[in-house]
């Protein structure tokens, strides 16, 4: 009996997880309240409060999903792929993908969905992007160590270039109401990428 009750109290916390994230796709900038999502989930303000004790809860929620799925991907992508370039790529268009198949979890990484929200959501995000600059700027220097030689000019700078045309990418796509795809021009792009990366 236990179990059971145990088991729909998770469920109930991914569907208000499942309808915000979903809810998050309408129109960027557009803010979401717990009465829409209420009803949404089709449930009561107060059973919305007591699976998540604040919305800013119920945005963690979504950003340690962010996180956890972000960073499995890549550590998967390392062990798999051993030549820097090609690790890079594939981390450059897991992200882009990422974003392109999730819209509403991509207005929380570039922050649109955050505005008028508790700060310490946005200091998360920031955090996200900044783990992903480190994972970066650590690829390009094990460059020595798999493919030997390294770079002419600093990783961390190639990192931080990197990852904003990821973020560039991003933006764009909420920007334009999700009708520019992230991956759109991708393989076009990163060929370009990849000998400015060979020359450096």
């Amino acid at each position: 009996m236990v179990a059971k009750t145990t088991k729909k109290k998770v469920n109930r916390k991914e569907d208000i997880l499942h309808a915000l994230a979903k809810m998050l796709e309408g129109q960027p900038g557009q803010r979401i309240t717990t009465a829409k999502l209420a009803a949404e989930v089709g449930v009561s303000e107060a059973a919305l409060y007591r699976h998540f004790p604040s919305k800013a809860r119920m945005f963690e929620g979504l950003i340690d999903y962010i996180e956890s799925t972000i960073f499995a991907q890549i550590n998967l992508i390392k062990e798999q792929q051993k030549q820097t370039f090609v690790r890079i790529e594939h981390i450059l268009y897991f992200l882009l993908g990422f974003a392109e198949h999730n819209p509403g979890i991509t207005r929380i990484l570039t922050g649109d969905a955050l505005l008028g929200e508790n700060e310490r959501l946005q200091t998360r995000i920031e955090h996200v992007f900044s783990k992903l600059e480190s994972q970066l700027k650590l690829i390009l220097r094990e460059k020595a160590i798999f493919d030997g030689g390294k770079l002419s000019i600093d990783e961390a700078i190639v990192a931080n270039l990197l990852l904003a045309y990821v973020e560039g990418r991003m933006s764009q796509f909420v920007r334009s109401q999700f009708k520019q795809k992230p991956t759109q021009y991708f393989n076009t792009q990163w060929p370009f990428l990849y000998r400015q990366l060979q020359q450096s």
